[in-house]
């Protein structure tokens, strides 16, 4: 069983910055980031390998968005710069039971509560 917590939420004026941080308990493989905004279905954000060394985003986050991983501290990361307003959302953290990085969201199989990121104008 594995557990995940997000952190790093909050409120940043547009064109700022916030780090997200998900700290997992157990053993972790290839791991994601979705988020879900009012009134709209849950999307994918953006998705790592085991290694770290393979990454995957959404079109809508490619080059300001990066995520990574340190696995020693069983945590992944999303650093999110240039926001905009239409980035506000509940971000989630998840973990899939899979090496490679993977997009589809019923490939993950642990979920965290999710971190609220608003992004005012």
């Amino acid at each position: 069983q594995v557990q995940l917590v997000e952190s790093g939420g909050g409120l940043v004026q547009a064109g700022g910055s916030l780090r997200l941080s998900c700290a997992a308990s157990g053993r972790t493989y290839a791991m994601g980031w979705f988020r879900q905004a009012p009134g709209k279905e849950r999307e994918f954000v953006a998705a790592i390998n085991w290694s770290g060394g393979n990454t995957l985003y959404a079109d809508s986050v490619k080059a300001r968005f990066t995520i990574s991983r340190d696995n020693a501290k069983n945590t992944l990361y999303l650093q999110m710069y240039s926001l905009k307003p239409e980035d506000t959302a509940v971000y989630y953290c998840a973990a899939t039971l899979q090496v490679t990085v993977v997009r589809l969201e019923k490939a993950y199989r642990y979920w965290g509560q999710g971190t609220q990121v608003t992004v005012s104008s």
